[in-house]
């Protein structure tokens, strides 16, 4: 496990054979973050691309085999497509990866009647999977929120979903302990309102082992979280208020209307969504594998990067090997 964020950020900007990581000699934090993220984009085999999706504009990364499975890589609360970075660099060696920026989030923008509840995130992530035209066979991958989207999408589209990759997943669960999902009201701690809050959100909440980020990249990962804070308070008290009406039984529902296989992987730390929720994905889902990670927090996907990509990468073999059983069967061909 990478103890240091800044390792997760840099390390691979330096020392890939492919690429090499150059710091652009700017004074300005947003402009170096920015600068940071684009070289780690390339370094993962993406592009930076737009398209227009219904009255949103998307913000997104493309890259991988031409031709080969998609992959949909879909970031969490007050993240980014870039969190997936690290995964992708793997992912593309072998399949098409698209991470996109979800409305509210990294570059893409949303309008102001935007309503923010899962439903309309799930209904987002559909406009842009259409307008991509990636909707057959996905395999979909989701990090929190994001995870939330992912289940709720594969339930209604299970007849196009391949696989499903749940990653520390929001939802409605029983076995929440002490964790922050408790009290759904103090999930509005995980905005950053000023300075200082952003490192306070990483070494408290996100991760399990307090990071070192260097001032610079501290202050840029800042003021661009502060830029989105009317969204992501809309998007906060909108999944707030919509935890309090709605039921365990019916996320469960939700689960148990996946049909693709599901792989869940959790940080056995995770101070957002306790680990023994995990029991309930178990018991509902129909055909999934789990990896617990050791002393990982939440957000396994730049805490352990390499167990999570090395496990996905073989559940996904796996998974694109595994027949559809709703798909139509072959026309019988006529002697």
């Amino acid at each position: 496990m990478l103890k240091k964020l800044t390792l997760a950020i840099l390390l691979p900007l330096a020392f890939s054979s492919s690429y090499t990581f150059a710091a652009p000699l700017v004074s300005d934090p947003v402009a170096l973050m920015q600068s940071v993220l684009a070289q780690e984009r390339t370094w993962a085999g993406l592009e930076n691309k737009t398209i227009k999706a219904g009255d949103i504009t998307f913000t997104y990364s493309e890259g991988g085999v031409k031709g080969a499975p998609t992959v949909l890589l879909v970031h969490g609360f007050s993240g980014s497509r870039d969190n997936w970075n690290r995964i992708a660099h793997r992912l593309t060696k072998k399949y098409h990866v698209v991470a996109v920026d979800l409305p509210g989030h990294g570059d893409t923008k949303a309008p102001a009647t935007f309503g923010y509840q899962l439903a309309d995130l799930s209904d987002a992530v559909r406009q842009f999977v259409l307008a991509l035209g990636i909707q057959k066979d996905l395999h979909i991958a989701g990090h929190s929120l994001g995870g939330g989207i992912a289940v709720l999408y594969s339930a209604l589209y299970f007849l196009e979903v391949k696989s499903v990759l749940l990653v520390d997943t929001a939802g409605v669960y029983t076995k929440v302990g002490n964790s922050l999902i408790a009290k759904p009201q103090d999930l509005l701690n995980m905005l950053v309102r000023k300075p200082g809050d952003f490192e306070r959100l990483i070494s408290k909440v996100a991760t399990y082992d307090t990071p070192f980020v260097p001032k610079e990249l501290m202050e840029g990962y800042e003021k661009i979280h502060v830029t989105h804070l009317v969204e992501q308070e809309k998007l906060m008290n909108a999944l707030i208020e919509q935890m309090k009406w709605t039921q365990p039984d019916t996320f469960q529902m939700g689960l148990r209307s996946i049909e693709a296989p599901t792989l869940v992987v959790w940080g056995d730390k995770d101070a957002v969504i306790d680990v023994a929720v995990v029991d309930e994905l178990k018991e509902h889902l129909k055909n999934e594998e789990v990896l617990i990670l050791k002393d990982v927090g939440h957000t396994p996907i730049l805490e352990a990067d390499y167990p999570v990509s090395e496990a996905y990468l073989k559940f996904l073999d796996k998974a694109q090997a595994t027949p559809n059983k709703f798909a139509p069967a072959p026309a019988a061909v006529k002697p």
